[in-house]
């Protein structure tokens, strides 16, 4: 991959609101490019293939990583989510920016391979509001959701090892933030 300093990751725990915050990112620029990530997960109602992720079988993702398919990819939750390669590297090649909204675990393992890559990690106000934010969104059941919440405390404690570490309190500000980081 070449310049890396086009590639822009966003991470923070499940719930922080890192969906939110790029879909605003990308309504103020358009020339940045959201990546779309593979995962093993169901669709969550609305969600479409291809536009919100790939969903792949349990079988094709394997394929994908014995291929080195994958710039990044994490088990989490009983899933597997992935950034597919070759799409980014076209993106860039054509000079656009290209945000990765990942999982920590997947930011580290882009971080490691490409140090020149912007990273920003985005944390809750608070621990009581990212419960919230992750219970209203109706789409997990009770094991999943305090799964996410303890994976939270162990992602969250590494925000120091990011570039950027943002509170999202309110997503427009969140975003306006991180586009004066980018630019």
């Amino acid at each position: 991959m070449k310049n890396p300093k086009k590639l822009i990751i966003i991470t923070g725990p499940s719930g922080v609101g890192k969906g939110t915050v790029v879909k605003a990112i990308l309504k103020k620029d358009i020339n940045i490019w959201l990546s779309i990530s593979a995962t093993t997960r169901k669709p969550r109602n609305g969600e479409e293939d291809g536009k919100d992720y790939y969903f792949l079988t349990t079988k094709k993702f394997k394929e994908m990583i014995n291929n080195e398919m994958f710039l990044e990819w994490a088990e989490f939750a009983g899933n597997y989510y992935g950034t597919p390669i070759n799409i980014i590297n076209e993106k860039i090649k054509h000079g656009n920016k290209v945000i990765l909204e990942i999982e920590v675990e997947g930011a580290c393992q882009v971080r490691e391979k490409f140090p020149e890559t912007i990273s920003i990690f985005l944390l809750p106000p608070n621990k009581k509001e990212l419960e919230k934010r992750i219970r209203n969104r109706g789409t997990d059941n009770e094991k999943s959701i305090l799964q996410r919440l303890e994976r939270a405390d162990f992602e969250m404690s590494s925000s120091k090892d990011f570039d950027y570490v943002l509170k999202n309190y309110e997503i427009d500000k969140t975003a306006d933030e991180i586009l004066k980081i980018i630019s």
